[in-house]
């Protein structure tokens, strides 16, 4: 994409295709990147595998704080961009960059000093719980490289440009292909790691990330060498950053708490069960690829038009986003329902993990465009400066109401491991319906007041 497109002029439905597909490509790639970890640990053992999967909630964390505070600090620097007022805008890419330099040492210190109580409170104990440990400490202890690629890859999604982070992402999965065998096994000159070399391997991989997204920004009229006096952190503009992002942040991170809610349920029917869960969430992501760049896509393009109060084009954003997100959904819901076997099998022999994750991914196969009316929603109104509604909306359908469908369902009406698949399809299903009425309701009243 032209990094000069104009978001503000430009027809929505080309702007929404030119900023969503880097970002899909990219983040296929990404999952792949995921996939390569998940192969790797399976050639362990099923109980590396496993370790991966009772990883994921914790390690999502991570990634719910830095992507939640990359959203809210790309519609601050999207919005300013859309106003014309390219001095907040800078101040907000600077400072962004600084807090998220601050997050990142709270999040290494406190995920360092909880992990084994939490892997515990999972169920994990013995070797499995060290396992689960040792993975994550590695993790946590790279965890600012992590939150600054998010940072440095909002600055570069508020002005459009979605081009630089799937390289990123790219580039991570070809080396993250050479760098967890060898860290794994133990090649020239370096001892087999296992799980650990698995994690070291993400680092790696971010560190690398750091310095090409870091030299992106650098280039871009919002990064230049007198911005060194910006550096000094400013309790407004960080004030600005924490109300538009932490409230993102939490959002994201009820995902990782719902995962946590999953996996203590799943927990109760054994490893197997928490291994296929893991791995077919895998393939679950892949299907989903298409709304993540609908989710960039729009909170870039509703940000910036609103800015620019240009209310009619906001609401265009949102229709062709669904209307997008509708025509992807379908085809990879067909593909899930008929090909979940066949996926599951690439990544376990082990027949009861392919059973139990066969019948998740084909209930998952009709719950593919609930994904995207949530996000699609959710980022409308992050875009138009009300991120409060997802940390709202996640909290119900994370935590609340699966604590209260999922005995329902598995134990009252006594549908097992099946009560929690089925629990996940209607509460989601419950959650986009609202979200979709609330965000028509609040954009259309936008629209008629012009008013953000």
């Amino acid at each position: 994409m032209n990094r000069k497109a104009n978001l503000t002029a430009d027809p929505v439905p080309s702007l929404i295709r030119h900023l969503a597909v880097p970002v899909s490509v990219g983040f296929f790639f990404n999952t792949m990147f995921n996939v390569v970890d998940t192969f790797y640990a399976g050639l362990i053992s099923t109980q590396a595998l496993a370790a991966l999967s009772l990883s994921f909630p914790v390690f999502f964390i991570i990634i719910a704080l830095a992507g939640g505070v990359s959203t809210g600090t790309t519609a601050l620097i999207a919005t300013s961009l859309g106003a014309g007022d390219e001095r907040t805008a800078r101040t907000m890419a600077v400072q962004g960059v600084v807090f998220g330099l601050l997050l990142s040492v709270l999040i290494t210190a406190l995920g360092l000093t909880v992990s084994p109580a939490l892997f515990t409170l999972l169920g994990a104990s013995g070797q499995y719980l060290e396992t689960s440990v040792a993975y994550m400490d590695t993790i946590f202890a790279g965890a600012v490289f992590f939150v600054l690629n998010n940072m440095l890859n909002a600055v570069l999604n508020a002005q459009g440009d979605t081009r630089p982070f799937r390289n990123f992402l790219i580039m991570s999965f070809f080396l993250n292909c050479i760098l967890d065998p060898w860290f794994m096994f133990g090649w020239l000159g370096f001892p087999a790691m296992g799980v650990r070399g698995v994690a070291l391997a993400t680092v790696a991989c971010q560190v690398a990330g750091c310095v090409y997204l870091g030299s992106c920004v650098a280039r871009t009229d919002l990064m230049c060498r007198d911005c060194i006096r910006e550096i000094i952190p400013d309790p407004r503009a960080i004030g600005e950053i924490v109300k538009q992002g932490l409230p993102t942040g939490l959002n994201f991170i009820t995902v990782g708490l719902g995962a946590f809610v999953i996996t203590y349920f799943i927990s109760a029917f054994g490893a197997q069960a928490v291994a296929a869960y893991g791995v077919a969430l895998r393939v679950e992501q892949i299907m989903l690829l298409p709304s993540i760049g609908l989710n960039v896509a729009t909170v870039t393009l509703v940000a910036q038009n609103n800015g620019a109060r240009m209310f009619a084009r906001v609401f265009e954003t949102v229709r062709a986003a669904l209307a997008y997100g509708g025509v992807f959904m379908a085809a990879a819901g067909v593909m899930l329902f008929v090909l979940a076997g066949p996926l599951m099998r690439i990544f376990t022999k082990d027949a009861a993990v392919v059973e139990i994750g066969t019948l998740y991914l084909r209930i998952a196969a009709f719950l593919l465009y609930a994904y995207v009316l949530l996000y699609v929603n959710v980022a409308a109104l992050q875009g138009v400066k009300r991120p409060g509604y997802g940390l709202f909306i996640g909290l119900l359908r994370q935590i609340a109401l699966p604590l209260l469908v999922f005995p329902l369902f598995s134990r009252t009406l006594g549908l097992g491991l099946a009560g929690i698949w089925w629990g996940i399809f209607c509460i989601n299903w419950c959650a986009a319906a609202f979200t979709y009425g609330y965000t028509r309701f609040h954009l259309r009243r936008l629209l008629v007041s012009g008013q953000a």
